[in-house]
């Protein structure tokens, strides 16, 4: 069986990477998708694509409906949907992938530690499935390959 798993989250640490290595170190087989996690060119592209825009709500916007397609396609090719919220940055964007992922019935892991259980109470309850870290989510996703 091969998986592909969308990772909702934000882009400023390393979360993803210790993920994916946990995955690869048991030997599961999944495909990781997600936002651009170069900052620099997530923030960029509507420039690059469309050219130098009048001002920065412009060029926020132009960024912002690319990467929003970018999310669409990965998150519709997507198997599951993992939603990390950590304790560090606002996390807006894994609330809106997390939405979209329940609304379209894509199965959703959770993770948020023990301090954010009352901001995400609702969308906790939600989701497929909601654990405090990343050592439980490759738990959940180890899994779904036990026979």
């Amino acid at each position: 069986m091969e998986l592909t798993v969308y990772l909702a989250g934000q882009i400023h640490d390393d979360w993803r990477t210790q993920l994916r290595k946990q995955t690869s170190d048991r030997d599961l087989i999944i495909h990781f998708v997600g936002p651009q996690e170069n900052h620099a060119l997530s923030d960029d592209i509507g420039e690059k694509v469309l050219g130098e825009q009048p001002n920065q709500v412009a060029r926020d916007d132009a960024a912002s409906s690319i990467n929003n397609f970018r999310t669409q396609v990965l998150l519709n090719k997507s198997d599951a949907v993992i939603a990390y919220f950590g304790e560090s940055y606002k996390q807006w964007n894994t609330a809106m992938d997390a939405g979209a992922a329940i609304q379209q019935q894509k199965p959703l892991l959770l993770i948020r530690p023990e301090s954010l259980i009352h901001p995400l109470k609702e969308l906790s309850n939600q989701a497929t499935a909601t654990v405090e870290t990343i050592d439980q989510a490759v738990e959940v996703l180890s899994y779904l390959f036990e026979s």
